[in-house]
């Protein structure tokens, strides 16, 4: 196919590949791939009523050699050309087959049972918390989920204990090295290609992030879906941010309450953090307290702590450290707060 294109046109040299088991592989391979097709499996996928010689001559038309089995009436061997390396699995070739009778031409019937899709809880909140930043004034940008390892750690003054960030493998170029576990770089970096834009700049986010998680034992890792939001003017309007925080917490029902405040049973307050990312003594944990089950009709006020569990972080809000503004080329002081929205669910 690709053998028009060299020195002498239409000639392929073979090479010996040698493994360091031992194996040897001559390559190119141009020999078919041999493989097997089950008639029933077809004929229930497409409702159809093929024979295996009917299946082999659709088969045959889509390029493949294909002849019933000698031993078993409901398979067919398959060859598959070396120039269709997009067959992997048999429901490739029930597709083939599907083709090459024709879309059209295949029966038409109900489904058996009746559902309604809809939109996740997760994803149905994120779209909430969207409307409601765009009806504020702020911009909604949409970076890409892959950073650079310096981005997502030593930009934002933070360290890689090596059990967080996915790393991918082969990455292509350092830009695309990790799976991102802020939402805050991609932000960072969209407000400096776009700093030519008119002061203010107030922007935001609903997206994932992925962090490493053993507990998951097929994936090793998990989703997180979080807000984050930066404004960046001449001043650092940490006043704005956390207006447009009140405004969030107010719409998803979490009142504001005291960090002492021992009888509020639900509600968020700010604490006192120090965060790298952010400037030394401007910045604050999110805090959420939400009610368990088991603390309704507790008599004391111990009773009701106890039963609470403990206080969630679920994010943080601050003034951008300088150095970190200074590592992104930005020379005007930005405030932001990042935050997880699932507990919120």
């Amino acid at each position: 196919m690709f053998s028009e294109y060299c020195s002498e046109p239409y000639v392929i040299e073979p090479i010996r590949v040698i493994y360091p088991d031992g194996r040897e592989v001559i390559t190119p391979n141009l020999d078919p791939r041999k493989t097997t097709l089950h008639v029933s499996y077809v004929n229930r996928c497409t409702g159809l009523k093929q024979t295996g010689e009917e299946i082999a001559g659709l088969l045959k038309r889509m390029g493949h050699g294909a002849c019933p089995s000698a031993s078993d009436p409901d398979i067919v061997d398959v060859l598959i050309p070396v120039t269709r390396p997009d067959i992997l699995h048999e429901c490739d070739l029930m597709e083939d087959a599907a083709v090459a009778h024709g879309f059209d031409n295949l029966p038409k019937t109900f489904p058996q049972t009746n559902t309604v899709g809809g939109p996740l809880p997760i994803n149905k909140l994120g779209d909430v918390i969207r409307h409601q930043c765009a009806q504020s004034g702020w911009l909604e940008v949409l970076p890409l989920i892959l950073c650079s390892h310096d981005e997502n750690f030593g930009w934002m003054n933070r360290s890689d204990d090596g059990k967080t960030a996915i790393v991918l493998e082969n990455p292509k170029t350092s830009e695309y090295q990790i799976v991102r576990t802020s939402l805050l770089p991609g932000i960072l970096k969209t407000i400096r290609e776009n700093k030519n834009h008119a002061l203010p700049v107030q922007v935001f986010e609903v997206s994932d992030v992925a962090f490493k998680d053993a507990s998951e034992k097929q994936r090793m890792a998990r989703n997180e879906r979080h807000v984050a939001a930066i404004y960046c003017n001449k001043a650092a309007g940490f006043e704005i941010v956390h207006g447009l925080l009140d405004k969030l917490m107010m719409m998803l029902d979490v009142p504001r309450i005291f960090n002492g405040d021992e009888k509020a049973q639900r509600g968020y307050y700010l604490r006192e953090a120090e965060d790298p990312s952010f400037f030394p003594g401007r910045a604050a944990h999110i805090v959420l307290r939400q009610p368990v089950p088991s603390s309704r009709g507790l008599e004391s006020t111990h009773d009701l702590m106890q039963a609470l569990g403990g206080d969630q972080c679920v994010g943080t809000i601050g003034v951008l450290h300088p150095e970190v503004l200074h590592r992104f080329d930005l020379a005007f002081p930005c405030s932001a707060f990042e935050f997880n929205l699932e507990p919120f669910l």
